[in-house]
């Protein structure tokens, strides 16, 4: 019959438990909850370095052609390879950040801003105007982003300031359909009612203690929306509505790219992995923050 063996000592299994807890430690929740930012948060550097001072990240000319370097790959004489007509494609993705994003970045302030006024129009008004105004947004939401920033181009024409405009009036119904909730929410809350018994002025209520209260989810929204806007920028470029060539412009660079895919890769990967990724990280940011505004941990 074989001996009992002995119960490990106590001491031995509470070290064993703290060096098990402290390696968890060390990889528990904190490094998930950083590690995933590092990346995006940098790229959101470098993009928001290209759209301020493009010249510090490279030196060459986005619009100068040297029909000796055409198609050239990759290589020391041009990091990302040249395009049809001998451009760097490095200097053009660079300086094509300042078009892409800008546009991005205004439709978004602008639809922000409509969206805004719209909700709380209809959050405050009598109920047959609330109700016409809501159903308007349910319309205009049944419709793809793209396809109606496509449809409101058509009718004004081709060009940057259309371009943005018509992105804009694309997003705006998302915006009034939060901001309008939220008005209904904050319009029944005690201090609202309190301002309102005291009998201070309509439009003083609603620029001090409505207006501050339904602003919570639009930086979510804006910081998502703007990488919606980018890729719809990009879609109207793609299609010739846009910056107009020579300009440096991601979704023109790409519609430009496209007869040369089998003997140049390089001329539209690098526009098109430039959107991805900056849709991709701006989407990052944007659940990072709604994950702080409702409180919840990463």
């Amino acid at each position: 019959m074989p001996a009992p063996t002995s119960a490990p000592p106590v001491d031995a299994l509470a070290g064993s438990v703290t060096r098990t807890r402290s390696r968890r430690a060390w990889r528990g929740p904190a490094a998930p909850a950083v590690l995933p930012l590092l990346l995006p948060g940098a790229f959101l550097l470098l993009l928001a370095l290209a759209v301020a001072a493009p010249a510090l990240l490279t030196g060459a000319d986005p619009l100068a052609a040297d029909p000796l370097a055409a198609l050239a790959p990759p290589g020391p004489g041009h990091w990302l390879g040249s395009d049809h007509l001998g451009r760097d494609v490095l200097a053009r993705v660079v300086y094509g950040a300042r078009h892409s994003v800008s546009i991005g970045a205004a439709a978004t302030a602008l639809a922000v801003t409509a969206g805004v006024l719209l909700g709380l129009a209809a959050g405050l008004s009598p109920k047959w105007l609330d109700e016409a105004l809501a159903r308007a947004f349910d319309v205009l939401s049944t419709l793809p982003e793209l396809l109606l920033a496509l449809l409101v181009v058509a009718i004004t024409g081709p060009g940057t300031g259309n371009v943005i405009f018509a992105i804009a009036v694309a997003q705006i119904p998302n915006y009034a359909r939060v901001i309008r909730a939220q008005t209904f929410v904050v319009r029944r809350s005690g201090y609202v009612e309190q301002a309102v018994t005291f009998g201070r002025p309509r439009l003083a209520i609603t620029a001090g203690h409505v207006l501050p209260n339904v602003l919570g989810p639009i930086p979510v929204l804006a910081t998502i929306g703007i990488g919606q806007a980018v890729i719809a920028g990009s879609g109207l470029s793609f299609l010739g509505m846009g910056p107009q060539p020579p300009a440096a412009e991601w979704g023109a660079m790409l519609s430009e790219a496209r007869n040369y895919l089998r003997v140049a890769w390089w001329e539209a990967l690098f526009p098109g992995l430039a959107i991805t990724l900056t849709v991709v990280c701006l989407t990052v940011a944007g659940r990072r923050l709604q994950r702080r505004f409702e409180g919840r941990t990463p």
